[in-house]
């Protein structure tokens, strides 16, 4: 049977036309747990992995709350080298606290900045990240054009997009705040022999007054030297892109709503698998890949929390 009502009914939600990315198959073990994997990826007997490779989670000590800075970019933006670098050095100074996901998309999806030429061959866009721009572009006044990005996807001024002027101020007040709502944490195996991962998270929802929850997986590139166009209107061909969005995990935008079926001993469960795909210069380097995996209010779109998993 294919990917189960779930997810058809979280994507006809947000309006999405999307294909099964793989077959649901339910299993006895782990109890009540839904697994939504393909299986295939294994390079050995399915009940084996059950039996001794499913990871099971030690007591969460974390108390911290982790913030995600999205930064819509483009590849031909004067102004997004500098937000790129404020991004980055306020990730290299909260190492683990702060993530940060270059998503290549503007206020329509793919406008000039983010469009290839004779000159910027390469594409930085994907569908997911492209309707997530377009559907912000339309729904919050805060994204007006590159470079602009949520802070958490929290409101300020009435709007979720900021300009790279306000992300330090937000962060630092997130981080000083740390009000720890939701808790996280993942594993994740890898079999270089089919490329296959399967992700494992496991969501404590600690503040039992919240409403529904979403749940993302973001797959990124951790650098790729390209293509950019400086502030100075000079062509950089050896410009360092980090953090490059390159797709949802399940092709999903806005994730799918945890929902009492994951739930188990109090706490919810979900499962990802899928192939780890070439850098986009076409090398294939599964070490410089990373998945951001975060939980977020599907009303308001605050991200409560995010963490990075490594896939090695």
């Amino acid at each position: 049977m294919k990917q189960g009502i779930l997810f058809v009914a979280f994507a006809i939600l947000f309006g999405l036309n999307l294909l099964p990315s793989c077959d649901r198959i339910t299993q006895p073990y782990p109890p009540g747990i839904n697994l939504e994997l393909d299986t295939t990826l294994y390079p050995g007997n399915w009940a084996d992995y059950l039996a001794n490779e499913w990871p099971t989670f030690a007591l969460n000590t974390n108390t911290d709350r982790n913030i995600l800075i999205e930064d819509f970019t483009g590849h031909k933006c004067i102004f997004c080298p500098a937000a790129a670098d404020l991004a980055h050095q306020l990730q290299e100074a909260n190492p683990g606290r702060v993530h940060v996901a270059s998503i290549h998309a503007g206020v329509d999806g793919i406008g000039d900045f983010q469009s290839v030429d004779a000159e910027y061959t390469l594409d930085f866009t994907n569908p997911d990240g492209l309707y997530i721009g377009t559907w912000f572009g339309a729904n919050d006044g805060g994204f007006v054009g590159n470079p602009r990005g949520p802070v958490s996807r929290v409101m300020n001024g009435g709007v979720i997009f900021q300009s790279p002027g306000q992300w330090s101020s937000m962060t630092s007040t997130l981080l000083t705040e740390n009000d720890l709502r939701v808790n996280l944490q993942s594993a994740l195996n890898y079999y270089p022999s089919t490329k296959g991962a399967f992700l494992h998270v496991e969501v404590d929802k600690i503040d039992a007054s919240l409403g529904d929850l979403g749940i993302v997986a973001y797959l990124l590139e951790d650098s790729l030297v390209g293509d950019q166009k400086m502030s100075d209107n000079t062509h950089n061909h050896n410009y360092v892109h980090r953090d490059i969005h390159r797709k949802n995990l399940n092709n999903m935008p806005f994730g799918r709503q945890l929902t009492p079926a994951d739930l188990n001993n109090g706490k919810y469960y979900v499962n990802y698998s899928f192939v780890v795909p070439n850098q986009l210069d076409g090398i294939f380097n599964a070490a410089n890949m990373h998945v951001l995996i975060y939980v977020y209010d599907m009303v308001t779109k605050e991200i409560y929390q995010v963490i990075k998993q490594k896939i090695e």
